[in-house]
C-alpha cells in the first residue's frame, strides 16, 4: 500500500481490476487533481472506455446531485419506466450521475477541454466540506454545465461497504492516499471487442511500471485503514 500511495500522489496512473465476480474490468485510475491533457489522451487511446470521474456521496448531496436514474425517474416521462435498468448483471445500479462542461471550454470533448473540466470539478470537491451548500452550489453553476461530455460517477454510501464497482475502489484509494476524493476512470478494451483480459491488463501495467490492484486488496486496505 506504501509503494501505492507514493505513484498515486505523484500522479501515476493506477490500473484497478475489480474482480471476476463482477465486472471482470481493468480501469485505468488517475487522481483527477492531476489530470492533463496528455492523461486524457492517453486514457482514450489506450483504456479506450468511457472516461469518467468520481466524487464521494456525500460531495453529490451537497453538490445537489442526483444518480441519473433518479433524475428519470423524477421527469415523470413514461418512457423511463421502460428503459429502467433492473436487469444489470453484475450490479443493482448504476453509478452514472449527469455530464458536465466548464464554462471556459468550447465544444468540451477535446483533450484540453476535458481535462480543464475535470481539475476544476476536483478544485470544487476538495472545498465542498468548508462551503455553505447553497454557495457550493452557486460556485457549481456558475463555472459548469450540464449536458456535458465529463460523465460524474456518485460513489454509494459507505463507499465499500455497499457496493465494490470501480467507482467506490477508486475514490477509497484516492482518500487512503490522502488525495481529493475524486478519480478519473476509463475500461480498458481489447482488440478482440471484448474487455482487455486480466493477463493483458496486467501485463500492460509491467510494462509502463503502473501499480496493478486488485478490488479485494483495496477493500482490505480499508477495512484496516485509519487516517
Amino acid at each position: 500500500m506504501i509503494e501505492f500511495k507514493e505513484k498515486i500522489r505523484k500522479g501515476s496512473p493506477v490500473l484497478i481490476f475489480d474482480g471476476e465476480n463482477r465486472e471482470g474490468e481493468t480501469d485505468i485510475v488517475i487522481p483527477s487533481q492531476f489530470i492533463t491533457y496528455e492523461h486524457i489522451r492517453m486514457m482514450r487511446k489506450e483504456g479506450g472506455g468511457l472516461i469518467c470521474t468520481t466524487l464521494t456521496n456525500e460531495t453529490a448531496e451537497k453538490l445537489g446531485l442526483k444518480y441519473l436514474v433518479e433524475i428519470f425517474k423524477m421527469s415523470g416521462l413514461e418512457i423511463f419506466k421502460k428503459l429502467y435498468p433492473n436487469d444489470i448483471p453484475y450490479d443493482e445500479k448504476s453509478a452514472f450521475s449527469v455530464t458536465i462542461n466548464h464554462r471556459k471550454t468550447f465544444t468540451g470533448i477535446p483533450d484540453r477541454d476535458r481535462a480543464l473540466t475535470i481539475k476544476e470539478f476536483s478544485y470544487l470537491v476538495s472545498r465542498a466540506d468548508s462551503m455553505e451548500d447553497d454557495l457550493l452550489r452557486d460556485e457549481f453553476g456558475k463555472n459548469f454545465r450540464s449536458p456535458g461530455h465529463v460523465h460524474l460517477l456518485i460513489a454509494s454510501k459507505g463507499l465499500l461497504k455497499n457496493r465494490r464497482g470501480h467507482t467506490e475502489l477508486s475514490t477509497a484509494l484516492m482518500i487512503m492516499a490522502g488525495l481529493i476524493p475524486s478519480a478519473t476512470i476509463v475500461e480498458m478494451l481489447g482488440d478482440d471487442g471484448y474487455s482487455l483480459s486480466y493477463e493483458k491488463a496486467k501485463n500492460y501495467a509491467t510494462v509502463h511500471n503502473y501499480p496493478f490492484i486488485e478490488g479485494n486488496e483495496i477493500v482490505e486496505w480499508w477495512e484496516n485503514w485509519s487516517e
